[in-house]
C-alpha cells in the first residue's frame, strides 16, 4: 500500500491481530482496557473479522524490517453535515515502545489522511485522551486543531 523509508503500511491481516493487540495495551490506559489476547481471543477475533469486512474501516499496519511496529484503525463515516460529506476518523493509533519518535506514527496517520483525501472526505477527525499530552501535541503538530469538545459516555 505504501513505504515511507524502512516503513511498509498495509492493511493489517489476521496473522497482525496479537501484535495489533499487544500494542494497543502497551501503554497506562491500554493496560486497564485490554485484555490478554491469549486469555481472551474471541472479542478481538469477533471485531478484526467485523473491520475486515467492512468497506468503510480499515486496519492499518506499519511494519519494519517485517514485523508489525505501529497501527490504527480508519473509518469512513457517511454524514449530511458539511453537504452531504463524509469525514474520516482515525482511533487506535499506536506504535511499538522501541520505535516511538521515529516518525512510525506520523507515516501512519499521513497516510490515512492521503487515503481520505483520495476518497473525497470533508475532513479527518480523531479524539486522544486527555492524559496524553504527548499525543495531543503530536496530532497537532500533524495539522489538527482542537477545535471541539469531545465527549463519551462508557457503556461497559
Amino acid at each position: 500500500m505504501g513505504t515511507v523509508g524502512n516503513v511498509h503500511i498495509r492493511e493489517a491481516r489476521g496473522g497482525d491481530l496479537y501484535a495489533v493487540v499487544t500494542l494497543l495495551g502497551d501503554d497506562p490506559l491500554g493496560r486497564e482496557r485490554e485484555d490478554d489476547l491469549t486469555a481472551n481471543p474471541a472479542p478481538y477475533r469477533a471485531a478484526f473479522a467485523a473491520i475486515s469486512q467492512d468497506d468503510r474501516n480499515f486496519l492499518l499496519v506499519a511494519e519494519c524490517a517485517g514485523v508489525v511496529c505501529g497501527c490504527l484503525q480508519l473509518t469512513f463515516i457517511p454524514g449530511l453535515t458539511h453537504t452531504g460529506g463524509e469525514r474520516a476518523q482515525i482511533e487506535g493509533v499506536r506504535v511499538a515502545r522501541r520505535h516511538r519518535g521515529s516518525g512510525i506514527g506520523r507515516a501512519l496517520v499521513e497516510h490515512a489522511i492521503a487515503r481520505a483525501r483520495k476518497r473525497g472526505c470533508v475532513l479527518v477527525q480523531l479524539t486522544s485522551d486527555k492524559t496524553r499530552p504527548e499525543a495531543i501535541a503530536f496530532y497537532q503538530k500533524a495539522g489538527f486543531q482542537a477545535s471541539h469538545i469531545g465527549l463519551k459516555l462508557r457503556l461497559g
